[in-house]
């Protein structure tokens, strides 16, 4: 066994172990004040019996022995997300370009090697376009004109991350023109005809608005060609996102990009009503709180036509998003005003998820880039730690931090289209360790009747049937 395999397979037995300690803690709860320290604890004695682990796969072996009925859609229970009714707090990740990946026979194993590797380290979670307009291998070639061979490669998708106990959030345009995007609406309704003067005219055109919502009841309503599940029934997808970071210049009053917010959300919601709705937010502050713009990373945080309270207040929506670039919008070159920006940034939004909006909040991208000035893999984890430690602060109060999910997660021979951000499990193994703690805390909060094990759960932990050694 080669030794990124060998790394992976002691994490999954990692997360096996910690799961039976814990059940040997039972007389104990995670929550209150010392919830971390005692999570700590369980994780030490975790790792100490691990110190000859053995090769079997156990982790596919729980997974495979899940049942049926555990796969259920993600739910909203106040602040918190639920999986029959019990905690779902998100570790998770992005990776963007699934569905085109999967639509080409010779690179359809990265999609499933991508999965697997985040299955290793305990990520339950995987943000992921449903889109691709107008470009190379577009999903949606015209208004309403769909590549049959990319919606099978779509299919493939949410069919592999089932096989895997990954839930996905489908974002279903780009404000940026990757993939398509505001820029190809607007180029297609010239190409129509109509007297178009701004990206912008995206959020509030009838016929732009008609073409994005004719993509939306596509999406939703196909049937996976490989599972025979209709999209919108499917409990993988964990949650529609309306776009991938809308922002509207044009109008930094913020009201065209509101109602247009308005209407899709309960568009959506019309179309189905069983699943979680997001907007795909960065999070700035805008003129609805002045009292919050503080907290954004710059002035012209707040000019960009959005506006984090009073967006998440709208009819629809479930959950709300932000995103952390301390380096693309604090500075460039590496520094600890970063990870104080993060923390303070990811603090606020988890106030004010709690005491404004009343619902639980993701932090759906975050990272920084190799191609940064002063950076060093030692700084990624500290940046990790920060995000997941603030997270888990939290969870242990039973807060509104529903979880994070880091930008990106790359399997090996994919570095070519590396960003800066991507993230190789087999070529960092402290992040790996540094994501698959975090995980196996997460875990321990979601696990069935896991805190409410000594008041009489009758469900019969299925780790129990697993030996250690």
């Amino acid at each position: 066994m080669d030794t990124h395999k060998r790394n992976l397979m002691s994490q999954s037995i990692l997360m096996v172990t910690i799961f039976m300690i814990f059940i040997n803690h039972s007389s104990s709860t995670f929550h209150g004040s010392g919830g971390v320290e005692q999570l700590d604890t369980v994780v030490e004695e975790a790792e100490d019996h691990l110190a000859y682990p053995s090769t079997s796969d156990w982790i596919e072996e729980l997974n495979d022995g899940m049942e049926d009925d555990e796969w259920q859609l993600v739910q909203k229970k106040g602040n918190q997300f639920v999986v029959n009714d019990q905690p779902f707090y998100v570790n998770g990740f992005n990776t963007y370009w699934l569905m085109v990946f999967a639509a080409d026979k010779s690179t359809r194993g990265k999609v499933t090697d991508t999965f697997k590797q985040a299955s290793s380290v305990g990520l339950t979670v995987c943000r992921t376009w449903a889109f691709n307009d107008g470009q190379w291998r577009a999903l949606q070639k015209s208004p309403s004109v769909y590549d049959e061979e990319v919606f099978k490669g779509l299919d493939f998708v949410i069919s592999e991350a089932r096989k895997c106990k990954i839930r996905l959030i489908l974002s279903l345009t780009n404000n940026w023109d990757a993939y398509g995007g505001k820029s190809q609406y607007v180029k297609w309704g010239k190409a129509a005809g109509l007297n178009l003067t701004s990206d912008d005219d995206f959020f509030s055109h009838p016929t732009l608005k008609s073409y994005y919502k004719a993509h939306v009841k596509t999406v939703l309503n196909r049937v996976n060609t490989l599972t025979n599940i209709t999209y919108k029934d499917d409990p993988t997808v964990f949650a529609w996102e309306l776009m991938n970071e809308p922002r509207c210049t044009s109008d930094p009053s913020g009201d065209k990009l509101q109602d247009w917010i308005q209407e899709m959300a309960v568009y959506v919601k019309r179309l189905d009503p069983k699943h979680l709705v997001e907007i795909g937010l960065e999070g700035f502050y805008g003129p609805s709180s002045p009292g919050r713009v503080q907290f954004n990373p710059n002035t012209y945080a707040q000019q960009v036509g959005t506006d984090f309270i009073r967006n998440h207040q709208v009819l629809g929506v479930d959950f709300a998003s932000v995103h952390i670039y301390a380096d693309s919008w604090i500075s460039k070159s590496i520094s600890d005003l970063h990870l104080q920006f993060t923390k303070s940034w990811m603090e606020a939004h988890i106030e004010d998820a709690e005491k404004n909006l009343g619902m639980p909040v993701v932090f759906s991208e975050f990272g920084v880039s190799s191609k940064d000035p002063g950076y060093n893999s030692s700084f990624r984890d500290t940046l990790l730690s920060t995000v997941y430690k603030t997270i888990l602060n939290s969870t242990k109060k039973g807060g509104s931090g529903g979880g994070s999910l880091l930008w990106q997660l790359f399997p090996e021979g994919t570095e070519y289209m590396d960003d800066g951000y991507a993230i190789i499990l087999s070529k960092s193994p402290s992040t790996s360790n540094i994501i698959a703690l975090h995980s196996t805390r997460l875990a321990l909060f979601n696990s069935r009747c896991s805190w409410k094990s000594h008041w009489g759960c009758k469900k019969k932990n299925p780790l129990e049937t697993f030996p250690l050694y």
